[in-house]
């Protein structure tokens, strides 16, 4: 590629490819990264501080995904309309610095879960390295390490209206709040966690070896969830599983 704009989360997949496009490119590389409701906004600072570390040009912007009435309503393909919005501003970006390629740091695991975003790639040409050459999360984690990169054991991140049910229409009071319990989860060392919403109950999905632990801290969690308005609280016993509200589109 003579020149590439990357789609950059902060996360262990695109970290890689700001860590080699930098490498390979040169100036001819810009990492930009999107601020929306959707994301929790330490990821911004996080994001941040990892270009600057890798000296790649890097631009923040804001998207406004929740606007669009066909995300908010939270169909199946919801993804779609979010990925086809942040790659249309790319793409522009892109044209605007003359730098042909749009990259994302999708990988081969991707192609194994229901993912509608995949599909606002195809249609908008962005180009995913990392899938291309077959590399699977791990795979994407050994490298990283290798490297030295200081997030290669970062747990994944996803968007925070993959926590609410497919048809549940998404709310920015309601996204602040998993934010925010998620958040205080977090601050408790529990480094995988997801707070899936299901209307009066909160399914609280933690890393398997964490599930002692959480139900040790019953109490002040019971306590904290409540204040946020939920009247059942909830432990997964399978913990942690990404994308488990895709669970219900295959029965």
């Amino acid at each position: 590629m003579t020149g590439a704009v990357l789609a950059y989360s902060g996360g262990v997949d695109s970290t890689l490819l700001l860590s080699v496009g930098k490498e390979v490119l040169g100036e001819n590389f810009l990492a930009v990264t999107a601020a929306s409701d959707t994301y929790p906004k330490e990821e911004i600072e996080t994001a941040k501080q990892l270009a600057r570390r890798f000296g790649v040009r890097h631009r923040i912007i804001n998207t406004f995904e929740i606007r669009n009435p066909r995300f908010r309503h939270n169909p199946p393909e919801r993804c779609y309309y979010c990925k086809k919005e942040l790659f249309t501003r790319l793409r522009t970006i892109g044209e605007k610095e003359g730098l042909t390629f749009l990259i994302d740091g999708s990988n081969k695991d991707d192609l194994k879960d229901f993912r509608p975003g995949l599909r606002a790639n195809k249609d908008l040409g962005v180009r995913s390295p990392l899938q291309e050459a077959g590399f699977t999360k791990e795979m994407i984690r050994e490298l990283s390490k290798e490297l030295g990169l200081p997030n290669h054991d970062k747990p994944s991140l996803a968007c925070l209206a993959s926590r609410v049910p497919y048809g549940e229409k998404i709310t920015k009071v309601l996204l602040k709040k998993l934010d925010s319990l998620e958040r205080y989860l977090k601050k408790k060392d529990f480094k995988t966690v997801r707070v899936r919403h299901h209307g009066p109950i909160a399914r609280i999905e933690v890393g398997g070896d964490d599930l002692k632990r959480l139900i040790e801290m019953r109490i002040n969690i019971v306590r904290r969830f409540k204040r946020e308005g939920y009247k059942y609280i909830t432990v997964d016993l399978e913990g942690f599983r990404s994308g488990s509200m895709n669970l219900l589109l295959r029965v």
